[in-house]
């Protein structure tokens, strides 16, 4: 489920986009996976189904996702986009941290912690699937 910050900076459409791409880089969502429809997208995250329909527009712009009249909207085969994508999204936000007096030495030990906690959940989850069969 994509997480949202209604009282964040960022925008709605934004962060469903951030969202999604990060499902499709963490592989949740793999090529020709179709996505909700906007407006079952919208009603699940209590939205206006405008705001998705745009999410979804940039998306299929930025190559993404793409788009059959009458089927819906698919995950567009992947050439390094997401990964690009995120890290220049990184690189802005880091940018504006260490322009706002954020030490390097404060965002590398959030980084640190980051990624323990993302190995974290990845052991969690394989111990979880490993569970099942």
């Amino acid at each position: 489920m994509i997480a949202l910050d209604l009282t964040g900076r960022a925008p709605i459409y934004e962060q469903i986009c951030i969202g999604i791409s990060e499902m499709i880089a963490k592989g949740v969502l793999k090529e020709n996976d179709k996505l909700p429809g906007a407006r079952t997208l919208a009603k699940d995250l209590g939205l206006n189904p405008n705001t998705v329909a745009k999410a979804y527009s940039r998306m299929e712009l930025e190559g993404i996702i793409y788009s059959v009249a009458g089927k819906g909207c698919f995950v567009a085969k992947q050439k390094g986009s997401i990964e690009r994508k995120l890290l220049e999204e990184f690189s802005d936000r880091a940018r504006a941290a260490l322009n706002a007096g954020v030490s390097a030495e404060t965002l590398r030990e959030r980084i640190d912690k980051l990624a323990a906690e993302s190995e974290k959940d990845k052991i969690g989850s394989e111990g979880t699937n490993n569970d099942r069969n």
